[in-house]
């Protein structure tokens, strides 16, 4: 079983050589790793090519830029993951264990990389919160057979909440597989704006959204 990593990106020049670094033996094993490059300002393109199977050049836009890795992708199952979130695991074996249990879809559990105790609380009841719903979010690297995912017809292409609106659509397929592995994801946003302050604002995004708010005003007020 071939593997498809993707990871859409946009000025990232600053960290992505050690975000594909930590993806090298990945490749190894015969697995793919998938850049797709939004139309970055910097060096971003230049520092994916040597370690990188593909680097395809998109329309910005986290969803578009997904849908554009998948078009190419040649793996049985993709996994969408964010420039700034780690896999400290062995994916393949998850991957074969999970797929050979008929799961389609799914999500990791997600660590912040932060030391401060109020990240843990933050991180248990992402989990939970997810784990309940059947609802994923990119900081939990969603992943999805290939089939699947083109059958529904891959990402919604709105500027925001393309996560969830995928998950309720997947959802409506077949329950997500909720892995208890932990892929680690930055906490900088957490710590820089205030974890408070960020759990309130993602929570009135949602709600808004949910309402039938316009993504695109939601991206502005995200940004």
């Amino acid at each position: 079983m071939q593997i498809s990593i993707i990871i859409p990106v946009l000025n990232e020049g600053s960290i992505i050589s050690e975000s594909l670094q930590a993806l090298q033996s990945f490749r190894q094993q015969g697995h793919e790793v998938i850049v797709v490059d939004g139309g970055s300002g910097d060096d971003t393109v230049a520092r994916s090519r040597p370690l990188a199977d593909r680097v395809v050049e998109s329309v910005r836009g986290r969803a578009r830029q997904m849908n554009a890795g998948a078009a190419v992708a040649r793996g049985e199952v993709m996994i969408f993951l964010h420039s700034d979130t780690r896999i400290p695991f062995d994916l393949a074996a998850v991957f074969t264990e999970a797929i050979g249990r008929s799961v389609s879809w799914g999500r990791f559990d997600v660590r912040l990389s932060g030391n401060r105790s109020l990240l843990r609380v933050v991180e248990y009841f992402m989990n939970l919160r997810s784990r309940l719903t059947g609802i994923a979010t990119g900081d939990q690297a969603i992943f999805c057979t290939r089939d699947l995912f083109h059958r529904v017809g891959g990402f919604p292409e709105i500027a925001l909440m393309e996560d969830i609106a995928l998950s309720t659509v997947l959802r409506k397929q077949v329950s997500p597989l909720c892995l208890k592995h932990r892929v680690i994801t930055s906490s900088r946003r957490w710590e820089e704006h205030g974890i408070f302050r960020m759990v309130l604002k993602m929570w009135c995004l949602r709600l808004a959204y949910f309402l039938g708010a316009d993504p695109g005003v939601l991206a502005r007020i995200y940004r």
